[in-house]
């Protein structure tokens, strides 16, 4: 079972380029935002199904605008390239936080498969 307690703390980096989330039970992740964008849980990203994902290029300068609550479970973060239909739940960051090298890992893997790399804009 996944704990799914609220975060205590959600911290914008004054560049708008991380975000900081740290649990009660002293856990703290440190997202960037090109993370977050490329890996956002949208329907536009994720699909309804494995075989609908797409890879998002060209996200590596992407900032945050705004981080807004979705009742008490999540967050909806707004970029700078006006994606916002993603819902980040407190499981979403908990599940990613603790495996992000290897999910960072696979995505850079991912691009090189397909040819698409950080800096041109690209969804495949």
């Amino acid at each position: 079972m996944t704990d799914v307690s609220s975060p205590r703390r959600l911290r914008i980096s004054k560049d708008k380029d991380e975000l900081s989330v740290s649990f009660s039970d002293d856990e703290t992740f440190d997202f960037t935002s090109e993370f977050l964008r490329v890996q956002s849980p949208s329907a536009e990203v994720r699909g309804h199904s494995e075989a609908e994902r797409k890879t998002v290029g060209g996200k590596r300068n992407v900032r945050i605008k705004s981080v807004v609550p979705v009742g008490n479970y999540a967050v909806r973060i707004t970029f700078d390239d006006n994606h916002s239909s993603g819902i980040f739940s407190w499981d979403y960051f908990r599940q990613n936080g603790r495996n992000m090298a290897k999910v960072w890992e696979n995505y850079l893997a991912e691009l090189d498969k397909k040819g698409m790399d950080r800096d041109t804009p690209q969804m495949i």
